[in-house]
């Protein structure tokens, strides 16, 4: 089972973002959240929120225990540049590009855990 969570049209650009989602690829639900809290910067802060999203769905919308959670995989990809222009010297103009992204997580259960609570079911 898989708990799924997008933020589209972030603000920020995703050359900015994958270095931080990077850090918390495949780590432990509470592991990837220490890291994110104490990452400077805005890219761990959109970062956070959407894996505590994820985390919130796979809770209340698929009941997964969150304590076997792990980040199984974590994209930001390029989403629509918004184009905008500046006066320039000589009545020329200057673009603007103003990026966003797109950042997808999925969070899974071990597989380890859920099998170990069934041979213990098994065995009582």
């Amino acid at each position: 089972m898989e708990a799924k969570a997008i933020a589209k049209y972030v603000r920020m650009s995703y050359t900015k973002l994958k270095p931080v989602a990077n850090l918390v690829r495949g780590k432990d639900l509470d592991e990837a959240l220490t890291i994110l809290k104490f990452t400077p910067g805005k890219a761990s802060e959109l970062i956070e929120k959407v894996v505590k999203s994820a985390a919130a769905n796979a809770e209340n919308n698929h009941e997964m225990n969150p304590d076997n959670l792990y980040v199984a995989t974590i994209n930001c990809n390029q989403g629509p540049t918004m184009k905008r222009w500046r006066a320039g010297a000589q009545g020329r103009a200057g673009m603007i590009l103003k990026r966003t992204s797109h950042i997808d997580v999925v969070l899974k259960e071990r597989e380890t855990a859920v099998k170990a609570e069934e041979t213990t079911k098994e065995e009582a």
